[in-house]
C-alpha cells in the first residue's frame, strides 16, 4: 500500500482518478489516498475520508477519457494577389509597334498621325474620320477593323499607307501620291495622275515631309 500511495503523490497521474473497493465490495470514487500506518485516507471531490486499511481490498485506477481534440483550425484563406494592370500602351508605341509590322519607318507614320490627328486617339474631323490615323468608317471597312480601337486605328493607318506606297511605286514620287491619295483618295490621285490642285491636300502633303524630315533629325 505505501509504495503505491507514493507513485500516486509523486508522478502526475495519467487518470482522472481512482477507486477504493471495500472489503464488502462497495466501491468508493476518490482522487488520490494516502496510507497513514492502519487508516487510508481518501481525497475525494466532496473533501477527505478515513478508513482502516483492512477494509480496503484493493485500489483501481479510472481511465482517464480525453475530451475530443478541437477541430483543426481551418487552413488560412489564400487571399489573390492581384495581377498588376499594365497600362494601356501609348499613341507612340501603338505606332511603333504598326510600323515595324508594316515595314514603315516609325517615323514616317508618327508624321502621318501627327498631321491627321495630333496623336489623339478619339479625335474625329468634321468629314467624319476617325482616330489618331483619321480612317473614314469606309474606309475601315474594308480593312476589316474598328476604327474607334486605338490599336487596331493604328495597325490599319499603316495597312493603308503601305499599300497606298505599293501603289503609286512606279511613279516618279510615290511618297507625295501615297500622302496625296492617304488624304484626298486614291480616285482622285488616280483621276489627276498627280496631286490633286486640292489647297487642304497639298498643304498635308508638304506639311507630313516636313515633320518627317524633323522627325529623322531627332
Amino acid at each position: 500500500m505505501r509504495k503505491t500511495a507514493l507513485i500516486f503523490l509523486l508522478v502526475p497521474s495519467a487518470f482522472a482518478g481512482e477507486y477504493a473497493v471495500l472489503q464488502n465490495g462497495f466501491r468508493i470514487h476518490a482522487q488520490r489516498h494516502e496510507l497513514n500506518g492502519t487508516s487510508v485516507r481518501l481525497f475525494t471531490d466532496s473533501g477527505t475520508m478515513d478508513l482502516p486499511s483492512g477494509n480496503v481490498s484493493a485500489f483501481e485506477q479510472e481511465e482517464y477519457t480525453p475530451p475530443p481534440p478541437a477541430p483543426p483550425a481551418p487552413p488560412p484563406a489564400i487571399v489573390p494577389v492581384a495581377k498588376a494592370i499594365a497600362p494601356p500602351p501609348t499613341p507612340l508605341e501603338l505606332l511603333q509597334e504598326a510600323a515595324s509590322k508594316h515595314g514603315l519607318r516609325p517615323e514616317f507614320v508618327r508624321s502621318v498621325a501627327m498631321a491627321e490627328s495630333a496623336l489623339k486617339t478619339n479625335a474625329v474631323s468634321p468629314k467624319g474620320a476617325l482616330g489618331l490615323m483619321q480612317l473614314m468608317p469606309g474606309t475601315a471597312a474594308d480593312l476589316g477593323v474598328d476604327p474607334k480601337d486605338p490599336k487596331q486605328n493604328a495597325e490599319a493607318g499603316a495597312r493603308y499607307l503601305r499599300s497606298l506606297l505599293e501603289k503609286y511605286k512606279n511613279s516618279p514620287d510615290p511618297v507625295r501620291l501615297a500622302l496625296a491619295a492617304y488624304n484626298a483618295g486614291p480616285a482622285a490621285v488616280d483621276r489627276y495622275r498627280n496631286i490633286p490642285p486640292f489647297r487642304e491636300t497639298q498643304a498635308y502633303v508638304e506639311r507630313v515631309l516636313r515633320q518627317y524630315l524633323l522627325q529623322l533629325k531627332k
